[in-house]
């Protein structure tokens, strides 16, 4: 019998596959730095030439259908069965892989050099494709030969960036028409997708996901920015030494900050709902305001700590009904109880920011606080008062930590043990 010869491309595969071998048996000890930087440089560009290869293949794979040999539905589900990368890697692949065989020949050719790496010529894949129906075919081969380009300077996230924009370089005029009405297709399309979904966990928090046109999230963002840039995280632990001054995890200090933001909302801001302002209303029995553990109920049917309720009647703009005995309404309001805008403006002069222990928080991101609470017979005056920032005031009502004033005149807070 007559042994079948093999494919030119199977015998080039064997001797790749001893090459590499060879380089896992070479010992790296004697190496320099400078020898091994080039070494990972030049393995990156073999890297990304096998990778060419590899879509080439591929590329020919979907068009002789292996899929076929097995019955899989798409080249691409044959390839995620036959080597175990995900599905959604292996559409991408075979996506990249079709288009630059058949229609991106600068894109093939700088791929096979090992000048394009395997993400950026998916990144440029897809610019080029968003193209093709809103360009001439000239124009289309000059946003590729630009984009080849700058992948020699560029990683795939900033040529995904550049690609948006690349008729701005090859074709200004064309490129702001043609992203002024790509604009005002996503912007109607954003605003079709609005939503907002807000569920309880029974434990005390609410959870929720939101969609928002990228001009409003762009708002959002800069608004929580601004009130969480100044925070530091400078609670105290257990035995009373402090955390440091490391800025907490941007997603912490995003999330207190939109707490606050919904607490400073100021009903006047807000349209009333079914005749009434938007306002909450805690409802709190006179021992809770006291200093007693009843808890405190809020008008939409909620319920919070006494500490909780301690804090909000302190400052915050809700609505505080205190109930005698006989549930009878002792005093609605908060007037009496808020220092007024010339206290506030002695306080700020007078304290130059949050008074708690190593809190730089500066004075428009305080609070006016009560150094006697007020439950307890303190007045509102620049004398009882002082400044905290929203973390410390919630601090200083919450029973947890022990509370104490130095010789500073700052105030010092430690976890109760």
């Amino acid at each position: 019998m007559t042994a079948t010869a093999l494919h030119p491309l199977t015998e080039v595969l064997a001797r790749l596959d001893d090459v590499v071998g060879e380089g896992f048996e070479v010992g790296l000890l004697s190496a320099s730095p400078s020898e091994t930087g080039a070494a990972l440089v030049e393995l990156e560009r073999a890297a990304n030439r096998l990778a060419a290869l590899r879509a080439r293949v591929l590329a020919h794979a979907a068009a002789v259908r292996v899929e076929d040999e097995n019955g899989a539905p798409s080249t691409a589900v044959w390839l995620a069965n036959a080597t175990r990368v995900t599905r959604a890697d292996a559409h991408r692949r075979v996506r990249a892989a079709v288009a630059a065989e058949e229609r991106y020949d600068a894109l093939a050719v700088a791929a096979a050099r090992g000048a394009v790496a395997p993400d950026q010529a998916e990144v440029i894949v897809r610019a080029l494709d968003d193209l093709a129906d809103d360009v001439s075919g000239d124009l289309l081969r000059e946003a590729e030969r630009t984009l080849v380009g700058l992948a020699g300077d560029h990683d795939a996230k900033e040529l995904r960036v550049l690609g948006r924009r690349i008729l701005d370089v090859v074709a200004p005029a064309v490129g702001e028409a043609r992203e002024a009405a790509l604009l005002a297709t996503e912007e109607r399309a954003a605003a079709a997708k609005v939503s907002l979904t807000m569920r309880e966990d029974g434990q005390g928090c609410v959870h929720g996901r939101f969609v928002l046109p990228e001009l409003h999230g762009a708002m959002l963002a800069k608004i929580l920015d601004a009130i969480a840039s100044p925070r530091r995280d400078h609670l105290r632990d257990g035995d009373g030494v402090a955390d440091g001054d490391e800025q907490r995890p941007s997603w912490l200090r995003r999330g207190e900050a939109f707490a606050e933001l919904v607490e400073r909302m100021r009903d006047a801001d807000l349209p009333d709902a079914a005749g009434a302002g938007a306002t909450v209303v805690v409802t709190m029995p006179l021992d809770t305001l006291t200093g007693g553990l009843a808890a405190a109920s809020l008008d939409t049917g909620h319920r919070i700590s006494p500490g909780e309720a301690r804090r909000l009647a302190c400052g915050a703009d809700l609505v505080p009904a205190v109930l005698g005995t006989a549930s009878e309404v002792l005093d609605l309001g908060r007037a009496a109880r808020l220092h007024n805008r010339a206290q506030r403006i002695a306080l700020v002069v007078r304290d130059r920011g949050c008074t708690a222990e190593g809190c730089d928080a500066p004075p428009q991101r305080c609070e006016a606080h009560h150094e006697t609470p007020w439950s307890r017979g303190g007045r509102t005056s620049v004398d009882e008062g002082r400044l905290l920032c929203h973390r410390h005031h919630r601090v200083a009502h919450d029973p947890a930590y022990l509370t104490e004033r130095l010789g500073t005149g700052k105030l010092r807070f430690t976890r109760r043990t």
